[in-house]
Parts: structure tokens; C-alpha cells; sequence
């Protein structure tokens, strides 16, 4: 079935119609995202769906554990403590690289974050590519059985928590300046939230406040939280009224905590067929001979930065915070995705939310990349190794 859609959509596809596509995108807002569209879905068969859901459920099980905040606490200690923090992460993004093993196609574990994703964009997405291609209808980007109704229902139950859309914010360092903020004007459309910049919030006591459009001061009764730390530490030039350590009276969509307790730190905890060997370079015994085999990865960058491929026994000597890092086996992505002029690779980010009472998050959606480079996820200069974002389709 799935390579029956795969025809389909190459058999129509033409560059018109990838235009059109991209000025249906823009048409929104006016508008095209900076980084690269791709230009086709990824189809995804019901084995490789099955695999994602397993792999998946083997991350959750191991966050739900009684002892992963105990196991987790140097990840603060290492970072930012941010008070009141909740049960549980709200957001849940599990990266997997589609790769090769023993000659056989198996998902692997890239990465995986406690922090929101194009939950909005992604779903106008599926609405953008079914406006070209009509077919795709047949199809779904959902990891379950909703409708894009459905899904948005889900998604503003947990970013707003019941509160009035005025007293929710989507946090931002100056989003309009940010590469995600396709995701942010979606976000402010469809669920009715306002984009507010971190040198907007006024602080009263315990109590955060923005300006509307009118200029009255609102009060903020939940933040929905886009701020990474690293970009935030580097920004000296910013002036807050607020500081995220504070003892503030308000709620967190995404509280800050588990950006840190949920990414690269837990990987090295993690066993099993979806999941790569890595080591934290502190607890590193020896360098390994092979070592073009492998990766360095700071454990709390984003979007890949400060990422080296190409390791050299240099690279590790020049750690001076050897606990900020890991070294990871490196994996055989499997060019799967057919272009008209050869293979692409592909790497799969399933996309969950965790509602406040819920024992468990809910799979809901995905964002594909898709790259010709040796790396998914780090920013290539050259054409040849472009990184496009798309959606998966599984069959329903």
C-alpha cells in the first residue's frame, strides 16, 4: 500500500505543484518558513509505525519510573532549577533515525525532549500537501485514530489548562525573529493565545503581567514555554524584569525542568534494539580506537549545535566539562525516501503531550527531516546537503 502512494505522489508531483504548495503556506501570514519544505511526506509502512509506537513505549515506560527525577536531578544541578516544578513534562518529542541493521530497516533513537515542537504547524501542514494532492486524505498524520479537530482539542486542553485564552502566553525570546515562528502564528490562530517576548513580561510581587494590544496590563496565569536556556544565557544584551528562577504564581505549559531532566542526559540510561550505545564522556574509561565510528553531543544544545561528526581524540581531550557531554555510536541512516534524483534520508520526531491528569502521555502527531548529509538535524551550507522539514502519513 504504501508504495502504491509513493507512485501516486510521483507520478503527480510536479514543480508547480511545490510551488503552489509553498504559497499556500505563505498565503497565511504572508509569510514562508526559513528553513527548507519538503517537498514530498515520508509514507510510512505499518511495520515501520509499529516500531516507532514500541520504541516509543520504551522511552515512556523508562520516564514514568518512580526514581527518573532522583536519576535526573544533577541534570538541574548542571543547569537551570526552576520552582514548581510539576509531575510530569507536558511536552514530549522522540526523535528516531531511520536506519540499517543487519540488513534490515529498524528506527533509532536520536534524541528525545521534554519540550514543545510545530504541534500547530504540523498539522497545517497536512492541510497544505492534501490541498495538492487530494489522495492524501486517505491517509494520516495522527499516531491514533482523530481528526485534526480532535487533535487541536487535545492540543489547547493541555497548553491552556481551562485557563481563559488572555491569561495563557506563548513565551519567546523576540519570536519574530525565530526560525519556528511558522509555529508560534499558527499556534496564536488557531488556539488564541498571544506571542509575548521575554522583555515584555512585568513582574508584581509573585505575579508575571503583559500588555494587550489596547495597553492594558493582563495578568499570566499560564506560560506556554518556547525559551531555550542556551539561547537565553547567551543573550546578555536582554533586559527581563523577571527571572526564570523566581517564586512566580503561574502555571507552565512545558515547565523549564524538563528540557534538561528529559534530553541527551537520559540516553546513556537507555538499553535495548531502538536505542544507540552512549556514553557520558565523565564516565568514559577509555577512548574507543574506532572513533570515526562515533560523536560528540553536547547534552543540552538544540538543533544541533555544537555537534562534532568527525571526532578526533583532540576533540575529546578539549572537553573541559566532560559531563556536559556524550559519545555516541554512530548509526547507518538508510536513504528511504525516493526523490526523483535518488534516496533521502529520514528521521522521524514522534510528537506527544501529557496532560496534567493523565497517567500517561498521548502519541498524537510527527515531523519528519529529511537530509542527503552524513547528519539529520545540524544545519548544512552546501545543496546537496539540505535539510527539508515534512510530516509521516501512515496508512489508516
Amino acid at each position: 500500500m504504501i508504495a502504491k502512494y509513493r507512485e501516486l505522489f510521483t507520478t503527480q508531483f510536479t514543480d508547480k505543484k511545490y510551488q503552489d504548495f509553498k504559497d499556500d503556506i505563505a498565503s497565511d501570514f504572508n509569510y514562508l518558513p526559513t528553513f527548507r519544505l519538503g517537498e514530498t511526506p515520508f509514507f510510512i509502512s505499518k511495520d515501520l509505525k509499529n516500531q516507532l509506537l514500541e520504541g516509543c513505549n520504551e522511552v515512556i515506560a523508562f520516564i514514568q519510573k518512580n526514581e527518573f527525577k532522583s536519576l535526573t536531578e544533577k541534570s538541574l544541578e548542571l543547569n537551570h532549577n526552576v520552582p514548581n516544578e510539576d509531575e510530569h513534562t507536558t511536552f514530549l518529542a522522540i526523535d528516531f533515525g531511520i536506519c540499517e541493521e543487519d540488513g534490515a530497516v529498524i528506527p533509532k533513537l536520536i534524541e528525545v525532549q521534554g519540550f514543545p515542537s510545530l504541534y500547530n504547524y504540523q498539522v497545517n501542514l497536512y492541510e497544505k500537501f492534501k490541498n495538492q494532492y487530494p489522495f492524501l486524505k486517505e491517509l494520516t498524520p495522527f499516531i491514533t485514530d482523530v481528526d485534526p479537530q480532535e487533535y487541536m482539542s487535545i492540543l489547547e486542553d493541555a497548553i491552556c489548562n481551562n485557563h481563559p485564552k488572555e491569561n495563557v502566553i506563548l513565551l519567546e525570546i523576540e519570536p519574530e525573529k525565530q526560525n519556528t515562528k511558522i509555529d508560534f502564528y499558527y499556534c496564536q490562530r488557531d488556539i488564541g493565545i498571544p506571542i509575548v517576548c521575554v522583555t515584555e513580561l512585568i513582574k508584581k510581587g509573585k505575579q508575571l503581567y503583559y500588555k494587550n494590544e489596547n495597553g492594558d496590563e493582563i495578568l499570566i496565569k499560564r506560560i506556554y514555554n518556547r525559551v531555550i536556556f542556551d539561547e537565553l544565557d547567551l543573550r546578555t544584551d536582554l533586559k527581563l524584569d523577571f527571572n526564570f528562577s523566581d517564586d512566580l504564581d503561574v502555571e507552565w505549559a512545558g515547565h523549564p525542568n524538563w528540557f534538561f531532566r528529559i534530553s541527551k542526559f537520559i540516553l546513556p540510561f537507555l538499553k535495548g534494539k531502538y536505542f544507540i550505545e552512549t556514553t557520558l564522556l565523565s564516565e568514559l574509561k577509555e577512548i574507543p580506537e574506532d572513533l570515526e565510528n562515533y560523536v560528540l553531543k553536547p547534552l543540552f544544545s538544540f538543533s544541533g549545535t555544537g555537534v562534532i561528526f568527525h571526532v578526533t581524540q583532540a576533540d575529546i581531550g578539549a572537553v573541559i566539562e566532560k559531563e556536559l557531554y556524550i559519545l555516541q555510536k554512530k548509526v547507518h541512516y538508510l536513504p528511504i525516501v525516493q526523490s526523483p534524483d535518488g534516496k533521502v534520508k529520514a528521521e522521524v520526531r514522534v510528537l506527544c503531550v501529557w496532560k496534567k491528569e493523565d497517567k500517561s502521555p498521548t502519541l498524537l502527531c510527527n515531523l519528519v527531516r529529511l537530509s542527503r548529509g552524513e547528519m539529520i538535524g545540524v544545519k548544512f551550507n552546501k545543496d546537496k546537503d539540505w535539510v527539508g522539514g515534512t510530516l509521516g502519513l501512515f496508512e489508516r
